[in-house]
């Protein structure tokens, strides 16, 4: 996302006037509210009126409700400059607000309106995504970015899994592994053409030396290992050859990261969380590969790639789009990087108390109160950016 491409004259809402601008700003907003939400309810002091198991409501909207909005905002906005056609603007991309935002009205009052009106209203916003990205890498003939969309379909599918398995079975397992395998393998898609980009560019600029290495074959055979282990995941995530793939796949996502120069990068913290955020995917797969041989529980390995991979990743590409896409300079500001020293915390926390004997309860709370200080601060932070036309003073920068 180098370039904004050419935009149609718009007169409306500025939030309206590109597709990160929503959805950033949404997604950012759920995720600490549904957290918020949710501590609560794991402890039944709270109950809503959905379908789910206080367990699956949470686990699905953060799947498919915060990561599924900035999936769709980064898309929104990749696309256009993949295809060279122009953005979503206006009222298209306000029905797609609007869909977005049933679905999460809908899953929350199911037990009310009914399971299956609540699902075919919450796979609406996938599917439509899926379908208008087809539309536009079709129209531009950018085949090359069609792997994009088929996660995205996969996605949605799962999304749909998710919900006649979470029905008919009582807990959803296989689809909560699948959706988490499908955001994982797009973070290692396009963090593997971010990552080492972005970490290109600036040390053109600022640090002669040792550059990032090029995609090549030890790329492809580490999404191929990886893939296949977390296949081997979703079907089976207990086991001798589940763990030893996965395994595998954590040694060599740590080495391909490690091709990547991050060590050089620290003086630049929009291009270093990048690579911190990253590192949580071989830490994830180690941490699996340990549950499937019976070591550690699972949710150490699920949390490191939900709050640490997904979590930071997600922060770190919302920040750094936002301020590219509104023209603000790619610098990282000291309350951004308490945003994303907070979400580490929020990692590191969520990863302990699973592992934990003991502290288990605090060690949970502090992960919580992390994860929404980072999201909630981070909306706060850039409201203002995603939702006025211009940035309101050279001092508010974030």
């Amino acid at each position: 996302m180098a370039q904004i491409p050419r935009l149609r004259p718009y007169t409306g809402p500025a939030l309206l006037s590109y597709g990160f601008r929503p959805f950033f700003l949404l997604g950012s907003v759920w995720a600490g509210l549904e957290v918020l939400a949710w501590l609560p309810m794991f402890y039944g002091e709270l109950s809503m009126t959905t379908a789910f198991s206080p367990r699956d409501w949470h686990v699905h909207e953060m799947l498919f409700g915060y990561v599924a909005a900035i999936i769709a905002g980064f898309l929104l906005t990749a696309i256009p400059n993949w295809t060279g056609r122009l953005p979503l603007q206006g009222r298209p991309l306000l029905v797609l607000m609007l869909v977005w935002i049933a679905g999460r009205m809908a899953v929350a009052l199911s037990a009310e309106i009914g399971w299956l009106a609540a699902m075919l209203t919450d796979v609406a916003f996938l599917t439509l995504m899926a379908a208008a990205f087809m539309r536009e890498i079709a129209a531009g003939k950018n085949w090359r970015n069609l792997k994009v969309v088929a996660l995205l379909v996969l996605l949605a599918l799962a999304n749909l899994a998710f919900h006649l398995e979470a029905h008919y079975a009582g807990l959803a397992q296989y689809a909560t592994r699948a959706g988490l395998a499908f955001v994982l393998t797009l973070i290692m898609v396009i963090g593997g053409r971010i990552v080492p980009s972005f970490t290109r560019n600036w040390l053109t600029r600022r640090e002669p030396g040792r550059l990032p290495a090029s995609f090549d074959r030890f790329d492809i055979a580490c999404m191929i290992l990886s893939v296949a282990a977390l296949l081997l995941w979703i079907a089976l995530p207990d086991g001798t050859v589940t763990g030893i793939t996965l395994v595998g796949a954590g040694v060599i996502n740590a080495v391909r990261l490690g091709r990547w120069a991050g060590d050089r990068t620290v003086a630049d913290r929009l291009v270093l969380v990048l690579h911190v955020g990253f590192a949580f995917v071989p830490l994830g797969f180690v941490l699996n590969a340990l549950s499937a041989f019976g070591i550690v529980p699972p949710s150490a390995g699920i949390h490191a790639w939900t709050v640490g991979a997904i979590g930071i990743m997600t922060l770190a590409v919302m920040s750094r789009a936002s301020l590219g896409h509104t023209g603000r300079p790619l610098q990282a500001s000291p309350a951004l990087e308490a945003v994303y020293g907070i979400v580490l915390l929020a990692a590191i926390a969520r990863i302990a108390a699973a592992i934990s004997a003991t502290g288990t309860v605090t060690l949970l709370h502090i992960a919580a109160f992390a994860w929404a200080t980072a999201f909630l601060g981070f909306a706060g932070l850039y409201a203002p950016l995603l939702c006025l036309p211009k940035w309101p003073s050279a001092r508010a920068r974030s």
